[in-house]
């Protein structure tokens, strides 16, 4: 590998497709470029993943996609990410997303539409959950929203709240997490328009607008947030495909990840289904989405998109393709340009250190 290569991503997968486990890679900050050093399959389905500091370095946080419901966290100083303590209960089914909040690791359950909270403990290893909110509610899609399905889980920029996005409910809940005891309280829910299916949600960089894909419409509803008071407020849905594609098209497209450039001037959507990227721009204030451009995803099935540390290259785990591709992100109009692909089975996320 030529240029410098002191980037390390993380690459999960679904073991019960035929995927690895959790993969670790050498990244080139010059060329974008991913080179395997070593993988694990410690932990069944490793389908989410999130890295933090530990006492140690950087420690990997790993949800386990199965009808048990764990997660668990990884020593990564070596090549081969190595199980660091116990994998842990969470007492919820199909966990899909993860993240770190007040010393706590919060899981989001899609199986049983719950939200989970485990005490990270000294050494950087997970304790047993404290404890868990039921979310309620169902939404209009009678095979998909029969009930609360959480999907992501995610603190707002000020560290106050926690998000937790609903794909059965039609909604996003502010809750807030009790750094002491775990507890985590219900703050107030958001509904947002029905049948939508809510996935994912990306904050702008100033934190006054949020941005929520939805699943079951390729659609963006464009939120503001106030952090004082905690109230996060829709105002705007943009479509994130032409009018034409989705009246034309013969396959159904899944959107599945959202993420907004550093400097917030754009926005980038994947889809599965019509297997693209989505280009959206954004104005000074982020509150004016417009649809730029769709380019190909490099593949089949983007699970997951990941902008690395230094908002050049954006990644795509293209999951029933078998492959990581890798996009130079141009500077002046946000398109992504394709530069390469590394083969991984079955992977759904990227996540960098």
């Amino acid at each position: 590998m030529s240029g410098n290569s002191a980037g390390r991503a993380f690459i999960g997968s679904f073991t019960s497709a035929g995927g690895q486990g959790i993969t670790a890679a050498a990244v080139d900050r010059d060329t974008g470029a991913l080179t395997v050093l070593g993988a694990t399959d410690a932990v069944p389905d490793p389908s989410y993943l999130v890295s933090g500091l530990g006492p140690g370095g950087t420690v990997l946080y790993a949800v386990s996609e199965t009808s048990q419901g764990a997660a668990a966290a990884f020593d990564v100083t070596g090549d081969v990410p190595r199980l660091l303590g116990a994998l842990q209960a969470v007492r919820g089914d199909s966990p899909t997303h993860l993240t770190l909040a007040a010393g706590h690791v919060v899981t989001a359950n899609y199986g049983s539409g719950s939200v989970t909270v485990l005490p990270v403990l000294a050494d950087g290893s997970l304790g047993a959950a404290e404890s868990v909110l039921q979310h309620e509610g169902s939404g209009p899609d009678a095979s998909r929203q029969a009930a609360p399905h959480a999907h992501e889980v995610l603190p707002d920029p000020s560290g106050q709240w926690l998000l937790s996005v609903d794909l059965g409910t039609d909604s996003v809940r502010v809750c807030a997490v009790d750094p002491a005891t775990g507890e985590l309280r219900l703050h107030g829910e958001t509904a947002l328009s029905p049948g939508t299916g809510p996935r994912h949600l990306a904050f702008h960089p100033a934190g006054r607008f949020a941005y929520v894909v939805g699943e079951l419409e390729p659609t963006l509803t464009v939120c503001t947030w106030d952090a004082a008071s905690g109230v996060l407020e829709p105002v705007a849905v943009t479509a994130v495909l032409p009018e034409s594609v989705i009246a034309e098209a013969e396959v159904r497209t899944y959107p599945s990840e959202v993420v907004v450039s550093h400097h917030g001037r754009f926005l980038w959507v994947a889809n599965r289904g019509h297997d693209s990227i989505s280009v959206l721009t954004l104005d000074v204030t982020g509150e004016k989405v417009a649809l730029a451009a769709t380019v190909g995803c490099g593949g089949h099935w983007p699970r997951d998109l990941a902008l690395d540390p230094s908002g050049q290259w954006l990644y795509a785990a293209n999951e029933r393709s078998g492959n990581v591709a890798w996009f130079a992100v141009d500077a002046a109009t946000g398109i992504p340009r394709p530069a390469g692909s590394l083969d991984v089975p079955a992977p759904s996320c990227v996540a960098f250190a």
